[in-house]
């Protein structure tokens, strides 16, 4: 033995021009596989567990004490009014106070699931229990320069092709919001020219998000134009509109509880988060910032119910980490890895949709330190049971940028995850006794062959796309591929052919003669050039 890897050894009588090919034959077949025979969304997660039930419970008894006595901040008026009238009251801070009561009794009057719908039904989902699901999602304002590989600002058309590349990666389930159109100042036409993106982008669920509550109505016409019959959006919501009606630490945001206010109001999902850091906007105890985020949640899900019984809510108690030498956002270390995971148990807790985020590398590069805090912590949000496991897909340097070739990659990734969900199914047979007895007394004693085995390739086995499995000779006469090249090439297939349609030419004129859409219809076509 040299210790090194050879090529296989050839199986008793076979030539080597059989087994090429039969190699090219299985080649073949893993190519044609759909990913869907293997995984699929809303495989079930809550196999780890950072939190005990008692701890849990703890912290649900502990954030109960906290709207109740130190209570919120800053409530807008209409919510400071419900709030009065349905038993809280101001204290000597002049703090909008909770009583337990009435909390516990909003939670038990939560839907413990609902459907997302998309603009294609066969991506509508089922959201909640122990279903797992990836998303995209995290407002960067910045992207790596697909050409040039540098660090620069995020435009509109760089949103356009992050929603068209996600249409087409198959483990990306919901596609939100990743990056911010800076290149548009007027909020008006920002608004509108983000969800026309996503519209166009995008045949799956998706989200963006707004802090203007007086553009809701305006993204809701859009989609109705889209659409061609008024009133058809609120019958089946496509999108969702995200927000952050909490300031941490424990105040309410006043152009963002009005955001979360109206969506309630229309019927649409209240796609919220909070994102207190510990160590900077919550306590540095993971336990005390795991509080204080079910505290400010708890908040916005009162606030959603007193707008409108019934409407839904993602529970988002998000956890941020700060590294406490520098005070810096870090998304992709081990205490946010747990906190993720925690917080996804406590939606569990409380028998809540919702939503955690995972993927947020602190690397600056597509490098190794990428991909371990990338894997790290979107495999123990999807492991934790998170229902919209967000930021999942792209992101890179502490949430400040995107990358194409990231999107694509950390689909694969998400894959995997998937593959983990799924787990090990046992049965009488899966054990494959009669199997082995058969190659083994009867058979030629390797099982290549085997029915069982060419049954089980495409349901059993998931195949990567873009990893590299090559032998290592194949590999060097490949011209020795890394995955970014792989990357770099699907993600030029997918962007340089993939533009869903939208609207028929009349009704996209009338949509941008009724609103501001900066998305240029020159932009939006295979023959473009800009791929």
């Amino acid at each position: 033995m040299t210790g090194q890897t050879s090529e296989a050894a050839p199986v008793a009588g076979q030539s080597r021009a059989a087994r090429s090919g039969g190699r090219d034959a299985r080649r073949a077949a893993r190519a044609a596989m759909v990913a869907a025979d293997v995984v699929r969304p809303g495989l079930a997660g809550g196999q780890y567990r950072p939190l005990g039930d008692r701890d849990m419970a703890r912290i649900h008894e502990t954030a109960l004490d906290v709207l109740e006595r130190i209570g919120m901040a800053d409530p807008i008026p209409a919510t400071l009014k419900r709030a009065l009238d349905a038993g809280c009251w101001l204290n000597a801070h002049g703090r909008l106070c909770f009583p337990r009561a009435l909390v516990e009794d909003v939670v038990a009057a939560q839907a413990r699931a609902f459907p997302i719908f998309a603009r294609d039904p066969s991506h509508d989902r089922m959201v909640g229990e122990d279903r797992v699901h990836f998303c995209t999602a995290g407002e960067a304002v910045q992207v790596i320069d697909f050409k040039t590989g540098e660090h620069r600002p995020s435009t509109l058309l760089d949103l356009y092709d992050y929603y068209r590349l996600a249409d087409r990666l198959d483990h990306i389930h919901h596609v939100g919001q990743p990056i911010v159109a800076t290149d548009i100042e007027d909020i008006r036409a920002h608004n509108l020219s983000v969800a026309y993106a996503g519209m166009a982008g995008t045949t799956k669920s998706f989200g963006f998000s707004m802090a203007n509550a007086e553009h809701v109505d305006e993204v809701v016409a859009l989609a109705d134009m889209v659409l061609g019959e008024e009133g058809a959006f609120l019958k089946r919501p496509f999108f969702q509109v995200g927000h952050c009606p909490v300031v941490s630490p424990l105040r309410f945001g006043t152009d963002t509880s009005a955001v979360q206010v109206r969506c309630a109001e229309l019927g649409i999902i209240s796609d919220m988060c909070v994102a207190p850091q510990a160590g900077a906007t919550a306590p540095a105890a993971l336990a005390g910032a795991l509080v204080q985020a079910c505290a400010e949640t708890l908040a916005a899900l009162v606030q959603v119910h007193l707008t409108r019984k019934g409407a839904k809510m993602f529970f988002g108690n998000w956890v941020f980490v700060s590294d406490l030498r520098t005070g810096a956002f870090t998304g992709g270390s081990g205490e946010e890895a747990v906190l993720m995971a925690g917080a996804a148990q406590m939606a569990r807790f409380y028998d809540l949709p919702g939503s955690v985020a995972a993927g947020m590398t602190d690397s600056k590069a597509l490098d190794y330190q990428a991909g371990f805090e990338k894997g790290l912590t979107v495999a123990l949000a999807g492991l934790a049971g998170g229902n919209m496991v967000y930021e999942a897909a792209g992101m890179m340097s502490s949430l400040l940028a995107t990358s194409f070739e990231a999107m694509v990659m950390d689909n694969e990734l998400l894959g995997t995850v998937q593959r983990a969900l799924r787990g090990i199914e046992v049965t009488d047979d899966t054990l494959s006794y009669e199997v082995m007895e058969d190659v083994v007394l009867r058979g030629p004693n390797h099982y290549l062959g085997h029915a069982q085995t060419l049954s089980l390739m495409q349901s059993e086995f998931l195949y990567p796309e873009v990893a590299d499995r090559q032998t290592l000779s194949m590999w060097a006469s490949t011209g020795r591929p890394t995955i970014m090249d792989h990357a770099r090439g699907r993600v030029q297939d997918i962007l340089g052919s993939h533009y869903p349609s939208l609207a028929d030419p009349d009704r996209d004129a009338a949509i941008r003669a009724r609103f501001p859409i900066r998305l240029a219809p020159g932009d939006m076509r295979a023959d473009c050039g800009r791929w």
